[in-house]
């Protein structure tokens, strides 16, 4: 079961990223679009999904989104009515600046068991209003669900500027942090030295190696390719290039991240950093969808049978 691979801090962790519906779907909609992803899924080889909860991000860049915002409907009500079969197999991200303390309180209090797992996301910026904020929601967590399993969102590229991501990483485990997921990764050179970083701090401060799941999604387009840089994903000036030039962005990105996430598993195995993979589509055009789906079974074959 996913809540043992991630409470025993396994390797090989395989997950396939989903977002809910919109909330201007009517519900027969909203049941297609799930029998579809259930469709894709079946007998693919996962360990379990991740449901995002989007969140507006307008205010964190001043770039235009190039495909507009629009609410979708609550992830975890999304997962138990309709893919209740990855009920007790779904990491579900909650956006904690949408609810304040009673709500949060009353929500933890209910979820208080080790086979809940969940993933508290912040707000996209400083100047988003919020009615918690992250610390406090790490803290409630830990006062009315201490068995809950709890992760957080590692940033490769935040590494890269800054160069503190894992402390922050270290500070999230003190927090009640027991896995982490990042944000898509298109730059191996970022990626790799914050897993050399995490894996120097975490022996040097004795604290424990939890799984770094990596996150992967193919890009078949330009307008995919704004998207994902507008995301914040850093994508290197020459495996750009290499996409534009490229017969097929679709196959070239494919190779890409099949490459990086090649050299980053043997990189983690090296350091005896247990580390998985999450995979997603920003783009909801059927043929990168497909293509996120075929590459479940590479990066299954590259980590080999869990």
């Amino acid at each position: 079961m996913l809540d043992e691979l991630i409470s025993q801090s396994k390797s090989n962790i395989l997950l396939y990223g989903l977002t809910p519906p919109k909330i201007t779907h009517t519900k027969d909609e909203i049941k297609q679009i799930a029998n579809r992803q259930l469709m894709r899924l079946k007998n693919a080889p996962i360990d379990g999904i991740v449901m995002y909860d989007l969140q507006d991000e307008t205010k964190r860049t001043a770039q235009k989104r190039p495909f507009p915002f629009l609410e979708t409907i609550d992830p975890e009500l999304y997962v138990k009515e309709y893919l209740s079969q990855y009920a007790n197999r779904a990491i579900i991200y909650r956006a904690v600046g949408k609810y304040d303390e009673n709500e949060t309180k009353k929500w933890l209090e209910s979820r208080n068991s080790p086979k809940i797992m969940r993933v508290f996301v912040g707000a996209a910026s400083k100047e988003q209003p919020v009615k918690l904020h992250l610390k406090d929601a790490y803290s409630l967590k830990s006062l009315y669900a201490p068995k809950m399993q709890l992760g957080g969102i590692a940033i490769a590229e935040r590494h890269a500027k800054k160069g503190d991501e894992d402390r922050r990483v270290a500070q999230k485990i003190s927090q009640g942090c027991s896995f982490f997921i990042t944000q898509a990764v298109y730059d191996y050179e970022a990626a790799a030295k914050f897993l050399k970083d995490y894996a120097t701090y975490s022996k040097k401060s004795s604290l424990p190696l939890v799984p770094i799941i990596f996150t992967l999604t193919p890009c078949g387009s330009q307008k995919t390719l704004e998207f994902m840089k507008w995301l914040g994903i850093k994508i290197p000036q020459k495996c750009e290039k290499e996409l534009f030039e490229a017969p097929s962005m679709l196959d070239a990105s494919m190779l890409h991240i099949e490459n990086v996430f090649k050299k980053l598993y043997l990189l983690a195995k090296e350091l005896k950093v247990p580390v998985g993979c999450n995979v997603e589509s920003v783009a909801i055009k059927k043929l990168e969808i497909e293509a996120s789906i075929d590459l479940i079974y590479i990066v299954r074959a590259i980590m080999g049978d869990s």
